[in-house]
């Protein structure tokens, strides 16, 4: 149905990504001493691996959580510092608040930079966390290095039609009468290509289903309208994207805007690289990293 077909492509240029996945990655004997994290007393879970002066702080998108980052913590672990993080309202973070945006999570991401006094940050975002880590890049300014987006930003730039609202607000009530089954759809037809295993499908699928649909839906409702063209203007970094070449960005704007980026493609995946093939997206991930 075109809602559905529409909602595939508004999300999939990098408005949301989705699961979330009961797996946390527990902290390796060299991990900092755990501090507790709240955000205006909402608790924000994360882990937190390695010792060094640069920190790779991942953060995920629509319903996912930190278990997702497993096997880049696991790699990026030995040299680096890494914390990943639950957002509010996904995972093991708290839920006791209202304000699902990009603005009130870019406020999570910012209390564990600032509760961690982490001073070198390389800010990692899965899907919708492109905008998330877009904003806190622009909060943080003295303390982030790099800006990375994971299969996001597809067509930063670009200006919905009247039309395209329509259809988007129509996608989104038949989510809200229909989460799972709308959800699942989304998943079969967006997110998954032929060779995405069945074990990476389950796993989303499964995630998805259990996802607080209250919250889901209002984070992905409260994306839309967050114009990435000026904000990347704002930040002053330089754009790192590594994506499925599936779905490649568009990069028109950007290069008549002149804002920097760099594009690194995963060859046949689907939206979920880092567990898809993560061996290639840790030795693309590690380039960015060196020229940062």
């Amino acid at each position: 149905m075109r809602s559905i077909a529409y909602l595939c492509i508004i999300l999939s240029a990098g408005l949301a990504s989705a699961c979330s996945n009961n797996q946390q990655q527990g902290q390796q004997s060299s991990s900092p001493a755990k501090i507790a994290i709240h955000n205006n007393s909402v608790n924000i879970a994360y882990t937190d691996t390695g010792k060094n002066d640069t920190t790779l702080l991942f953060v995920h998108g629509w319903a996912i959580n930190k278990g997702y980052w497993a096997n880049q913590i696991k790699y990026f672990g030995k040299r680096y510092r890494v914390v990943a993080m639950d957002l509010a309202g996904f995972g093991n973070s708290g839920k006791n608040r209202d304000k699902w945006d990009v603005y009130a999570f870019a406020s999570d991401v910012d209390s564990v930079i600032k509760e961690l006094d982490l001073k070198k940050v390389i800010l990692i975002g899965h899907s919708m966390s492109g905008d998330i880590v877009l904003q806190s890049a622009i909060d943080n300014k003295d303390r982030v290095i790099g800006l990375v987006g994971i299969d996001n930003f597809k067509n930063p730039g670009y200006q919905l039609t009247e039309k395209d609202k329509k259809e988007y607000e129509a996608a989104m009530a038949q989510m809200k009468q229909h989460f799972v089954k709308t959800a699942t759809d989304y998943f079969n037809q967006a997110l998954f290509y032929k060779t995405t295993t069945q074990a990476v499908r389950n796993r989303v699928l499964n995630d998805v289903a259990h996802a607080d649909s209250v919250i889901a839906i209002a984070s992905m409702a409260n994306t839309v309208n967050f114009d990435e063209l000026p904000k990347l203007k704002q930040a002053g970094k330089k754009l790192y994207v590594i994506g499925s070449d599936v779905t490649p960005v568009d990069t028109t704007h950007m290069v008549a805007e002149k804002i920097p980026f760099k594009i690194y493609n995963i060859h046949a995946t689907g939206h979920y690289p880092m567990i898809e093939k993560p061996d290639d997206f840790n030795l693309l991930l590690d380039k960015v990293i060196q020229q940062l």
